[in-house]
């Protein structure tokens, strides 16, 4: 078999372009995200634990795989996450990819991204690193082991620095917990002065199990209005979704935000139309439209 591709499930609004999917490492993600989605996964539960042979067999499996896609590290599991500092999985899937040409599209929170700014010069790379708020305080309550906000936009800054594209992900936006249009506000200045290319944006989906988890986290009252504003919302291929006006309202606004600071705009599972100007994953930069979204290799 060759790379697995990305699972796009149209029933979720999900309106990516082909691509390949790498999870370099299974389990629970240790930045411990309270609204974490893989946890619906059985995969995805428990320690985190590393690929081991995905480090020995990434070779063959890219040998393989004919058509060059974008190849995205990930959709789980964060690949940057502190173990990749010990296995070094996520790099060695780097060196092979850009070694065979394939465009790659990275998703991370850490600032550990930043090591591997030789690989992305290789090849056709853009760089998303998830930023949800820039309150330091918010952020240990949401994702109490991820890096803080300015580290990771100083990595964002650091990418952008070298000619990687970048785009900063406000995602998930929670409703009263990091919704404030200012802070949001500050979110997108802060992107557009580092070089970052897009904001690509997206309000929280929880799965089954969330609310119990963030009972534990949070105080009553932030919890009381999580719940309250959910209320009236509606499950959909197994997420719990806002009710379609109150997430078009928070992504308009923020729409509107980016748009001033002179950003590309796009928005991740929403189903909502009129709001994108681009593709949610940034894969634009780095994938040739013009011959059908792929790259055949030579036989």
């Amino acid at each position: 078999m060759g790379l697995p591709l990305f699972n796009v499930v149209r029933s979720a609004f999900c309106t990516c372009l082909p691509k390949y999917n790498i999870n370099p490492y299974l389990g629970r993600c240790a930045h411990r995200c309270v609204y974490c989605y893989a946890v619906k996964f059985p995969s995805f539960r428990g320690p985190t634990k590393p690929r081991l042979v995905l480090k020995e067999k990434i070779g063959e499996i890219v040998a393989r795989t004919k058509v060059r896609l974008p190849v995205m590290l990930s959709d789980c599991t964060d690949p940057y996450q502190p173990l990749e500092e010990e296995h070094k999985i996520t790099r060695e899937c780097l060196k092979v990819l850009a070694k065979q040409g394939f465009p790659v599209l990275i998703v991370t929170k850490s600032d550990l991204v930043t090591r591997d700014i030789d690989l992305f010069k290789r090849t056709r790379t853009v760089v998303s690193m998830s930023v949800t708020t820039p309150r330091e305080e918010i952020a240990s309550l949401i994702e109490p082991n991820a890096p803080n906000p300015k580290r990771r936009l100083k990595a964002l800054e650091r990418i952008a620095d070298e000619g990687v594209p970048t785009v900063l992900r406000i995602d998930p936006i929670i409703p009263t917990v990091n919704s404030d249009p200012e802070d949001l506000e500050t979110l997108v200045s802060a992107a557009s002065e580092i070089g970052v290319r897009q904001i690509t944006a997206s309000t929280m989906k929880p799965v089954r199990g969330f609310f119990k988890r963030f009972k534990e986290k949070a105080s009553r009252e932030t919890y009381r209005r999580v719940v309250e504003a959910y209320s009236d919302g509606h499950w959909i291929a197994g997420y719990r979704y806002l009710n379609v006006e109150k997430r078009a309202s928070i992504l308009r606004r923020l729409r509107s935000i980016t748009l001033k600071y002179g950003l590309e705009f796009a928005t991740c599972r929403e189903g909502i139309r009129g709001l994108n100007t681009t593709l949610c994953d940034g894969t634009a930069y780095c994938r040739n439209l013009l011959n059908r979204y792929a790259i055949h290799s030579k036989e």
